[in-house]
Order: C-alpha cells, then sequence, then structure tokens
C-alpha cells in the first residue's frame, strides 16, 4: 500500500516537474526578444563559484519612481516588498528603456510591459545571476545587455548575454 502511494507521489512529481521545464522552454521560444541593459557588478562568489552578478539600469530607474513604502517586517527584515509592471519603450533593436510605471493606462505599439518584484530595497526581474565554468569569467567582461524572452504576462526569462553591439557572447565555449 505505502509503495503504491510512494510511486504515485513520485509520478506527481515528476509529471509538475515536467509540466513546468515544458512551460519555460515554450516561454524561451515563443517570447519576445528584449534587451535590457546591464549595470556594472562583482562577478565572484565564493560560495557558488563563478557567475556574473546582473543589475539593470532600468531597475534604477523604475526605483527611484517608486513611492518610497516604509513598510518594516521585523520577521524577514524586508523593506518595500511588492511587485508592479513597468513600462517599456523598444527601439528597432528591441533594447528595452524605461518609459512609466504601469497604471493601467493603455500602451502604445512600441511599448511593452514587463513584471518586476521589490525586495529589500531593490528592484528585480527574471535573474540577477548568470553562472558560467570557473575560468571563463572573461569572456563575459564585455557583457552589456541582458537578453530576455518575456511572455504575454510580462514574466522574463533570461535566454544570453550580449556586448555593446548586441552579439552574443559565447556561453559553455572550449577553453583554449
Amino acid at each position: 500500500m505505502y509503495r503504491k502511494i510512494a510511486i504515485a507521489a513520485l509520478i506527481a512529481v515528476l509529471a509538475v516537474i515536467n509540466w513546468s521545464i515544458a512551460g519555460k522552454e515554450k516561454h524561451l521560444h515563443d517570447g519576445q526578444i528584449v534587451y535590457l541593459q546591464l549595470a556594472p557588478v562583482d562577478p565572484r562568489s565564493l560560495m557558488q563559484g563563478d557567475y556574473m552578478a546582473l543589475r539593470f539600469t532600468i531597475a534604477d530607474q523604475i526605483y527611484q519612481t517608486l513611492p518610497k513604502k516604509q513598510q518594516y517586517d521585523s520577521w524577514s527584515h524586508n523593506v518595500d516588498a511588492s511587485d508592479g509592471y513597468v513600462v517599456v519603450n523598444l527601439n528597432k533593436k528591441n533594447i528595452a528603456s524605461y518609459r512609466r510605471i504601469y497604471q493601467q493606462q493603455p500602451l502604445e505599439n512600441s511599448e511593452l510591459l514587463l513584471r518586476y518584484r521589490v525586495r529589500n530595497g531593490a528592484v528585480k526581474f527574471a535573474s540577477n545571476a548568470f553562472f558560467f565554468q570557473e575560468g571563463d569569467g572573461k569572456q563575459y567582461q564585455a557583457a552589456h545587455y541582458g537578453q530576455f524572452r518575456v511572455n504575454k504576462d510580462g514574466d522574463l526569462l533570461l535566454s544570453a548575454l550580449f556586448d555593446k553591439d548586441l552579439n552574443k557572447l559565447p556561453h559553455g565555449a572550449k577553453k583554449e
């Protein structure tokens, strides 16, 4: 009896995981391409290995325009925890620039909604790190843009890093 329950639970867990993976793959395949300009940060982590911590210029612009709430949760020390949407303008190369915080106003043809979240005093998007093999950090020093795929709900998934001329930086390239 317990064996049947354990097998059924395992099948259910695997089904949920595979459904989630399939959803992310569809998002990466069908999502609209948007480039967000990176802001400089320190790319090292002793505990996690080599990675590039991602911060975006547009995130700083969003945070400066948000109303400053003094919410303080004494248990988690989480200040200004909130979620929302930002309206961005896309140029011909799909590079996003900040327009305004979304407040149910109609969008123009060149505008798009992106979902953001504010945690511990910082605006965050889909990912705040790009991991790579140890020793490959030099090839990502030229990173200037993060390429994201955005679905109809404004959710972002990071797909690659690009240089200032929108040339894709290699991921997992062979070492010389």
